[in-house]
């Protein structure tokens, strides 16, 4: 299964800190058929040509056979990456009423630029409805160098 390496969202296990982000629905007043419980980043911040896995924790009030996340990264409010990624390859489908957790991992490479992401990351069904959109940041981190160690 590859991946687009910029950036997106992003996570697997790791040795360093684990954290949960502050997350931001898209519109604030909107009614979105899955709530976002919070957002977990392993590591955070995340390390350049290192995994690094996104835990959503979310729940739906209904059943959820497919669907697609839509992921939008901006780096300075200057858009730089977009990826596509099948619900059922992040989370197991069908997704039932209730709680359930979306996870993501990659590496990012080495050359990815250390600092703070915006994400934009908006789930929607076989319909391409909109179930849910939410924003939050990363912060990426640079290698040690050889002189740090």
């Amino acid at each position: 299964m590859s991946r687009i390496a910029i950036l997106p969202l992003l996570l697997v296990f790791s040795t360093s800190v684990r954290a949960t982000t502050d997350v931001q629905y898209c519109e604030e007043n909107a009614e979105y058929e899955v709530k976002v419980k919070e957002v977990n980043i392993s590591p955070n911040p995340i390390a350049q040509g290192e995994p690094a896995t996104f835990t959503i924790s979310a729940t739906t009030g209904r059943g959820i056979t497919g669907g697609k996340l839509v992921i939008e990264v901006a780096y300075f409010g200057w858009h730089i990456h977009s990826e596509t990624h099948d619900l059922c390859s992040e989370t197991t489908c069908p997704v039932e009423t209730g709680d359930f957790l979306v996870a993501h991992s990659q590496v990012l490479p080495g050359y990815t630029p250390p600092g703070s992401y915006s994400l934009q990351m908006k789930m929607l069904d076989a319909q391409k409805k909109e179930l849910t959109c939410i924003k939050f940041s990363i912060d990426i981190g640079s290698v040690p160098s050889v002189a740090d160690m």
